[in-house]
């Protein structure tokens, strides 16, 4: 029958009772709660006695044998549920311990044991009583994520690598899946398997996004894919297009906007074809408040379109640049075709947006608007400009909930902002004539 699931804790509530499959669940040594669903079946044994004999006959002497070892071990088995129950895991260790050497098969016996004895800092006296319950049901999944994080803290590398790669696939419980997710990322990391890392973290970040181990071992395997692969582009071909156009990342990334724009115009003056490094000079050079560079994003733009005509950014950049431009029906059509390639740009339903209350048209406009706000509910400018069409439609109630959420969000992104200004380097001023210093 279905395991009981009851909770076990070295600090709270109570433990499982041994011969009821339990549902384990403890805190680890830092605090933090975990539950791992055993589900096994409970062990019934019959004994025969088989025939009459004589008091001292072999035969009654088995039998009492057979009855004193079951006494024992239903004793074990009451005393370890008590201590376990009164919250003294040290003290229920032993009883398991006597119980699983009188009774090796029993699963849930075994798995409590090399549970216990893990979280309590004993990976080594662990791991035999949690590969004696895998053995006997090979269906533990969450006790063979536990048995790989016991054998990788004991040097055992290969056997935990082996058992925390059978199980983490499998592994539904959130915490532990996360524990034996980073261990193998470690693992992989050692070993130079960025590869193999990275396919780890991304199902770690669709598993817990907001985790903050997750997002740091995320950070870190990027970064070092990206040291990688720039050392091995720089040895298999050092002055491509594609290594002046990685080099101009690495200039933009500290503050040196005129070196990197240097490096675009060298990939292109390579590779005029090279995919997306048009688009990437324009977005630059549109930064700039130079009127000649701005113009030249323009051509950039158009540059991306010739390569490929469906690049709904750089349409939408150039509708962008129509609108500022006084230009309403051109914008109007490029930020139709934008939404039309990507209905999921909210920045495109935006400026689409824009343009249609700008031609009176505000029932179209309103639902571009609500569209924008469910696709990115963060987005001041999008509450900001609803609020702003609510008001002109005499919706004052909305026009106001709207107008909160912008401040709402405003704020917070000027409190990102402020926390982000000291690490931030800030890039140097975009100038004409700059762009071939290096």
């Amino acid at each position: 029958m279905p395991a009981a699931q009851t909770e076990q804790s070295f600090s709270g509530t109570s433990f499982p009772k041994l011969l009821s499959p339990p549902l384990l669940a403890y805190r680890s040594l830092d605090g933090s709660r975990f539950t791992y669903d055993v589900d096994v079946m409970s062990i019934r044994r019959s004994i025969s006695l088989g025939g009459i004999g004589i008091l001292l006959s072999p035969a009654l002497h088995c039998a009492q044998t057979a009855n004193d070892r079951q006494s024992q071990i239903e004793e074990y088995s009451r005393k370890a549920q008590e201590y376990l129950r009164d919250k003294q895991p040290g003290l229920a260790i032993p009883e398991l311990q006597a119980l699983t050497t009188l009774d090796p098969k029993n699963v849930e016996a075994q798995a409590n044991l090399g549970v216990l004895l893990f979280f309590q800092n004993r990976p080594a006296d662990a791991t035999p009583h949690l590969r004696a319950a895998l053995e006997l049901q090979p269906s533990l999944v969450n006790i063979q994520s536990i048995l790989g994080l016991a054998e990788v803290s004991t040097q055992n590398l290969e056997q935990g690598r082996k058992d925390l790669e059978a199980a983490f696939p499998l592994t539904e419980e959130l915490k532990l899946k996360v524990r034996a997710g980073l261990e193998l990322v470690g693992l992989y990391t050692q070993n130079g398997d960025l590869s193999l890392a990275a396919g780890i973290i991304a199902q770690l970040r669709k598993a817990a996004p907001d985790n903050a181990e997750v997002l740091y071992a995320a950070y870190r395997t990027y970064s070092d894919l990206s040291g990688e692969s720039m050392l091995a582009l720089s040895l298999a071909a050092p002055d491509s297009a594609q290594m002046h156009q990685l080099l101009a990342h690495e200039e933009i990334k500290e503050g040196n906007t005129n070196a990197a724009i240097a490096q675009y115009r060298k990939a292109i003056a390579i590779d005029p074809h090279l995919p997306g490094v048009h688009f990437e000079l324009a977005e630059l050079l549109h930064t700039s408040q130079d009127h000649a560079l701005k113009a030249d994003a323009e051509q950039e733009y158009h540059a991306a379109l010739r390569e490929n005509p469906q690049d709904e950014k750089a349409i939408c950049r150039l509708a962008e640049i129509s609108a500022h431009k006084g230009n309403v029906e051109q914008a109007y059509e490029g930020y139709l075709k934008a939404v039309e390639l990507q209905p999921s740009d909210a920045d495109a339903k935006l400026g689409l947006a824009k343009t249609l209350i700008d031609m009176n048209q505000t029932a179209r406009a309103l639902t571009l608007l609500l569209d924008a706000v469910q696709l990115e509910p963060e987005n001041a400018v999008a509450h900001y400009r609803l609020g702003t069409l609510y008001q002109r439609m005499g919706r004052r109630e909305d026009a106001n909930r709207e107008v909160e959420l912008y401040k709402k969000y405003k704020d917070m992104k000027e409190k990102l902002r402020a926390v982000y200004s000291d690490l931030l380097i800030q890039p140097e001023v975009i100038r004409a004539g700059g762009q071939d210093e290096k």
